[in-house]
């Protein structure tokens, strides 16, 4: 027979009592009678058989659904620690004990509450009587078991996770744009989802077309794309929030995208298809890491450096950084290897280099692309293969669109046999229409690319002028130039060459004669 922990007042004194329940999780609890409601009933049974004892139950109910024991920072409990402040409970029933706390700290904190009212404390399934020494190692006992649990199951799901990541496997949690959570085989799937897939490529492309963060931001605005939207299995709608940096920057860095999964930096092959081709992703990781998460390139770039984030050591493969002295008056600008500045001059053979000499010479070849028939070959080659690179991500997209489309065509069949799933219709035959429009407009993009290969007498004409151009441009101006133009500079310290790489963007605007001066650079 349970017995109270405090010294039960006389049968005639009543003895107002509450119930306090918890569940770890939320699982069935919307059920009619679940977890919550067996404990409290147990108890309710408890509490009447000590009815002769002038046990009385509060109607109150501090119940803690889906809150773990390991923490205070429950609602059910701030309550009823409240009324015990306010004198308004004399005696806390539980179903067991570590349905009040599984960390003997946070029990201790409740137990000097309780004794500091005059409260008792009673478990319905466990007998202890804590007004003596050996009632209290019992408990102290029943805790200590219930935290080793706590540890044990908490490391036991975790150790199923590595498990399952290392298996490429999706182990759950805030669905993002671009896939939803198939439930249907048993454990979660991610499965492409057409038009959120397609918004995802153009936000790769919209960051490397606008280069920095806040840019692609105000264009996701104007659109009015938002981040995922999802249901919760209670119906609660989450997500669907406006982009900013973090949520924007979240999605370009999200390896989920590549078809693989990550587990405590250590990334695996996933079972999902992937959305974002490999070297569009490693593109946008680089723009990220020359713009930095806080800014661009533009923004940091005080000092007219032409090449910043542009020019890279042939030696070791690493970036050269801008740096200057000041000798007076004057102030004379350098780049240097990273490698050397970080690991001293020893570690690389690439001196520090005269900005102003190394990007007159970058200058000097783009100037003279139009004048030099195996150079001007050579760009226009890059320039084509950029642009087949830019086709096959195409093609890529629009095959998966079209799987996409596939799947949402048999998931409306199968809804049309169910005569109470009009809404699920319409919402596939919305999610069809979006995917079908966005085919069109890939295969309206495939047919421009098509259209904007460029001949060799279009870059000469395009380049005749560029003198002028060159000299009305401010220093910013031209660095921005230099960023729509070329996609990298290496410089090979054996030898004193370089080695210019160019956007095929920047070479079909030059050919179709757009403005790339101080008004597109601004």
């Amino acid at each position: 027979m349970n017995r109270r922990t405090a010294n039960s007042p006389p049968a005639s004194t009543k003895t107002r009592c509450a119930i306090y329940t918890r569940k770890s999780s939320d699982e069935g609890l919307q059920q009619d009678f679940n977890s919550l409601d067996a404990q409290r009933e147990a108890a309710e049974a408890y509490i009447a058989s000590q009815k002769a004892e002038g046990w009385v139950c509060l109607p109150d109910r501090y119940d803690d659904g889906g809150f773990t024991g390991g923490n205070m920072e429950r609602p059910g409990l701030q309550r009823l620690l409240a009324d015990i402040d306010a004198g308004k409970v004399d005696c806390v029933v539980v179903y067991k004990v570590d349905r009040l706390s599984r960390s003997l700290m946070d029990f201790a904190k409740i137990v000097e509450t309780f004794e500091r009212h005059n409260v008792s404390f009673v478990s319905v399934t466990q007998h202890f009587n804590t007004t003596n020494s050996m009632g209290r190692l019992t408990l102290n006992i029943l805790l200590s078991f219930a935290q080793f649990e706590r540890e044990i199951i908490g490391e036991r799901i975790r150790d199923k996770i590595a498990a399952s990541r290392q298996r490429g496997k999706w182990t759950g949690g805030t669905p993002i744009l671009g896939y939803d959570v198939d439930r249907s085989s048993g454990g979660p799937r991610l499965v492409i989802s057409p038009e959120e897939a397609s918004r995802v490529c153009q936000i790769f492309e919209l960051y490397l077309e606008l280069g920095s963060l806040l840019p692609v931001v105000a264009e996701l605005e104007r659109r009015d794309w938002r981040n995922k939207a999802w249901t919760t299995r209670d119906g609660r709608v989450r997500g669907g929030l406006p982009f900013d940096k973090c949520r924007l920057y979240n999605v370009l860095t999200n390896v989920l995208y590549l078809g693989k999964v990550k587990h405590k930096g250590d990334v695996y092959a996933g079972e999902h298809e992937p959305i974002v081709a490999d070297d569009l992703f490693a593109r946008v990781q680089q723009q990220l890491q020359r713009n930095g998460r806080n800014g661009t390139v533009e923004h940091r770039n005080r000092h007219g450096a032409l090449l910043r984030g542009l020019l890279f050591c042939k030696a070791c493969g690493r970036a050269m950084s801008h740096t200057f002295t000041t000798r007076g008056n004057r102030r004379y600008r350098y780049y240097t290897c990273t490698t050397v500045t970080k690991r001293g001059r020893q570690a690389c053979p690439t001196d520090s280099l005269p900005a102003i000499e190394i990007e007159n010479a970058v200058v000097d070849q783009i100037r003279c692309i139009g004048r030099d028939p195996a150079l001007l070959g050579d760009t226009l080659e890059e320039a084509r293969k950029q642009a087949d690179s830019a086709m096959a991500r195409l093609n890529g997209e629009r095959r998966a669109l079209e799987r996409g489309i596939t799947r949402l065509q048999a998931d409306t069949r199968r809804a049309a046999a169910d005569r109470d799933a009009t809404t699920r219709m319409l919402d596939l035959n919305n999610q069809v229409e979006a995917a079908e429009r966005r085919v069109s407009e890939i295969n309206a993009r495939l047919a421009g690319l098509e259209a904007e290969r460029v001949d060799v007498p279009d870059v000469t004409a395009a380049l005749a002028d560029f003198d002028n151009v060159w000299r009305a441009l401010s220093p910013r101006e031209q660095a921005r130039v230099l960023q729509l133009l070329v996609r990298r500079v290496d410089f090979d310290a054996a030898d004193g060459t370089i080695a210019a790489t160019f956007h095929a963007a920047g070479i079909n605007a030059l050919a179709d004669g757009a403005p790339i001066g101080a008004e597109d650079a601004a």
